[in-house]
């Protein structure tokens, strides 16, 4: 291990590998230090059956775009994996397996300090990329849960045979939460899901899939600043999957097959489980942020000469049951799918804002030579995502070539 390097970037994921390539292109001396192996959190941090719910054309990685025989297709867990090796091997991509960043501390005079397994590492500059998803996220009241009910973070969950018999609660109600609903409904289980506030819109309508329609709108080059509020980033991400060849996934077409919604968890006692009776206006909620998605689409219609090819439909004015009574309902697992919080407390560099998210601009802080990859609604909403990754590690990697000179 070299104890000392122009540029370290922090995880082997789509935003770190990226940025590596356009730093390779560039000559830039580089390394990539990785917890564990490439696209480790595609491979421990998704469930068996795992699939992309975006069409694999939208797979546009920087020397990595989708070149399969199923561009419309959704690749699984293991395609992903090997698409990523495969990527990473193409450009010999510098990458340093097993090796945990520890901590990042500036240095005086500028550049920075790394604590890794080995001891330290010196860094003109850092790319903070270990993705926009990191933290989990468990709700208040989640720890009143009594002990004897399995608890499990999405995370957690394999398959629905690694499960103690009996029905199971799910609570979040995102695309995680709604997938997993419709596997474990369709493996034999009584299902519960406690619903969020949550986008949906077809899979395919117009002719297109829906990613079709998101990229062509603009929804997706939407900037934080054009949100209603920094909070709204938290908000899940259209509902649907690319299950079966894609269809439709959201709480209508849950409650149809069987599954029961249910309120926002509130809590628990020894005995009950506790919801809000607020599912009407949770899914009116839902069909409100569609109508905002359509809105766009409505526009971009318009400058085309089509017709508007879809519309939300009417409030679905649904009732659910406010709790429910564990032994009665024999409710054996609570799987957590309630998203991701940032977690950058190993980085010792005041540039965080009260959510926890970096303060940057384009990818980079206020502390010269530190950067930061793969954030959710870094310069787009796209920023995240397999499709618009690249776009923001052209940008970063430039900073980094203009910095040198």
């Amino acid at each position: 291990m070299r104890e000392s390097v122009e540029v370290a970037i922090v995880g082997a994921g789509q935003a770190g590998l990226a940025t590596s390539y356009h730093l390779k292109q560039a000559g830039v001396e580089h390394v990539v230090l990785e917890s564990g192996r490439v696209a480790e959190t595609w491979r421990s941090r998704r469930w068996d059956t795992f699939c992309l719910v975006t069409p694999n054309w939208t797979v546009q990685l920087p020397g990595g775009a989708y070149r399969g025989t199923d561009p419309d297709g959704y690749m699984n867990r293991e395609e992903i994996v090997d698409h990523f090796e495969h990527w990473a091997d193409s450009f010999q991509a510098p990458i340093e397996k097993d090796c945990t960043v520890f901590a990042v501390d500036p240095q005086d005079g500028g550049g920075f300090t790394l604590r890794i397994p080995t001891g330290t590492m010196s860094a003109r500059s850092v790319v903070v990329a270990t993705g926009g998803y990191q933290r989990a996220y468990r709700p208040p009241g989640s720890d009143l849960v009594p002990s004897r009910v399995t608890q499990l973070l999405a995370e957690e969950y394999g398959n629905a045979s690694r499960l103690p018999k009996g029905s199971v609660l799910i609570v979040g109600g995102g695309q995680t939460g709604c997938q997993m609903a419709e596997e474990l409904h369709e493996a034999g289980r009584r299902v519960f899901l406690s619903c969020g506030r949550a986008p949906w819109a077809p899979r395919r309508f117009g002719g297109h899939d829906l990613v079709w329609w998101i990229i062509e709108s603009g929804f997706w080059s939407r900037t934080l600043a054009q949100l209603p509020s920094p909070a709204a980033r938290l908000l899940s991400n259209p509902l649907t999957t690319g299950h079966g060849g894609g269809h439709d996934l959201h709480y209508r077409t849950l409650h149809s097959m069987g599954v029961e919604l249910m309120g926002r968890f509130l809590g628990a006692d020894d005995h009950k489980l506790h919801f809000a009776d607020d599912l009407a206006q949770t899914m009116d909620a839902g069909d409100s942020l569609a109508r905002t998605f359509m809105q766009w689409v409505g526009e971009l219609c318009h400058k085309r000469g089509l017709p508007i090819p879809w519309e939300v439909p009417e409030p679905a004015g649904l009732t659910s049951r406010t709790e429910l009574d564990i032994k009665e309902e024999d409710i054996a697992t609570v799987i957590w799918t309630t998203g991701f919080r940032p977690d950058y407390g190993w980085v010792h560099a005041p540039v965080f804002d009260a959510m926890g998210f970096p303060i940057q601009t384009d990818g980079h802080s206020d502390v010269a030579g530190l950067y930061f990859m793969g954030v959710h609604f870094q310069r787009k909403a796209q920023s995240a995502v397999l499709y618009g990754v690249g776009e923001d590690a052209e940008v970063v990697s430039r900073q980094i070539v203009e910095s040198r000179r």
